[in-house]
């Protein structure tokens, strides 16, 4: 464990944040205090929240990888706001813990507690979802998916569906989280596509929040306002599984009457992809815990990683959902 340099200004600044049970946070390490002198790493990560099967993958697969690893693992569940990721943050620098970790809820409005983390010698990496700070010091490392490829996966399959046909194409899109790094980048990734196709308009667009019940809510809502609608293009499974529940109670057919793409590939999603319900998912892996764990003891070391981590991952029909199904771990 590399001895680290604190700062006596960065650690006053912090002194006075509350605990982490106080900001909503749940325990889901092995109940180290942080800043142990036992020779293990001790990791604090601030998780988005629960909001869905990808994220409930994504925490399980951090946890039982630290402990695999040796190490001590500070967890916190930011619920999905911004402000409880940022105190939980501070909380880590005041524990003294070796190395932060977090999935940033949004993009935005991190400079200044990164910029506490580097005061502190603390190195950081970033988790699934990317921030937008101009300072790439402030963290060692962002590991993840490639969004706007995952968009441009999802827009690459409708494009080759409807080649060679005339017709006009009324999309509805279900989007993340607004301000999220996979909101905004699926977006981006998926209209670059069917830009070129003048035949495609996305005629409505609305956060689902990545939950399930969200998705079908904003579903409703679409069916009602617009009833001719070809395609749904879902930012992730669950929003995807909650609309199919609208689209079906509208007495329609998901798959057929209403063509879906989702992404994630979680098993639910998969398991309406094989049938039918559901036409094409493109992958994004929540199994992030062995290379992080790998990160970790490298920035612990002192050692140098890479900026940018890609997971490798890949895209499902209704046969290939079928195949995999079976030997499925998320």
């Amino acid at each position: 464990m590399v001895r680290r340099n604190w700062s006596a200004a960065a650690l006053a600044g912090v002194l006075a944040v509350s605990t982490l049970a106080g900001c909503g946070g749940s325990d889901g390490g092995d109940g180290g205090s942080g800043g142990n002198d036992d020779g293990k790493i001790t990791l604090g990560f601030s998780q988005v929240g629960a909001e869905s099967g990808w994220r409930t993958a994504n925490t399980k697969s951090i946890q039982e990888s630290a402990a695999k690893a040796g190490i001590d693992l500070q967890f916190s569940d930011a619920q999905g706001k911004q402000e409880n990721q940022i105190t939980a943050i501070r909380n880590f620098i005041t524990q003294k813990v070796d190395v932060i970790a977090f999935s940033p809820v949004v993009t935005s409005g991190w400079d200044a507690v990164l910029q506490e983390a580097k005061d502190a010698g603390i190195p950081v990496i970033l988790t699934d979802r990317a921030v937008d700070s101009q300072d790439k010091s402030l963290y060692k490392s962002f590991i993840g998916s490639d969004f706007i490829v995952e968009g441009q996966k999802a827009g690459d399959w409708l494009v080759k569906e409807y080649e060679g046909k005339n017709e006009p194409v009324n999309i509805v899109e279900l989007q993340g989280t607004t301000g999220s790094a996979p909101a905004l980048d699926r977006q981006k990734g998926f209209q670059e596509k069917i830009a070129g196709n003048p035949n495609f308009k996305i005629v409505k667009s609305q956060t689902g929040d990545f939950k399930r019940a969200d998705g079908k809510t904003v579903m409703e809502t679409f069916l009602q306002s617009t009833p001719d609608i070809d395609v749904l293009y879902a930012h992730n499974d669950d929003m995807g599984l909650g609309a199919i529940e609208a689209i079906e109670a509208a007495g329609k057919k998901p798959g057929t009457d209403i063509k879906i793409i989702t992404v994630d590939a979680v098993k639910d999603g998969m398991t309406a992809l094989s049938q039918g319900k559901i036409n094409f998912i493109v992958e994004c892996s929540p199994l992030l815990g062995p290379q992080l764990m790998d990160l970790v003891k490298k920035a612990d070391a002192g050692e140098e990683i890479p900026a940018r981590v890609l997971t490798e991952e890949t895209t499902f029909t209704q046969e290939q959902a079928k195949e995999a199904l079976p030997t499925r771990q998320y």
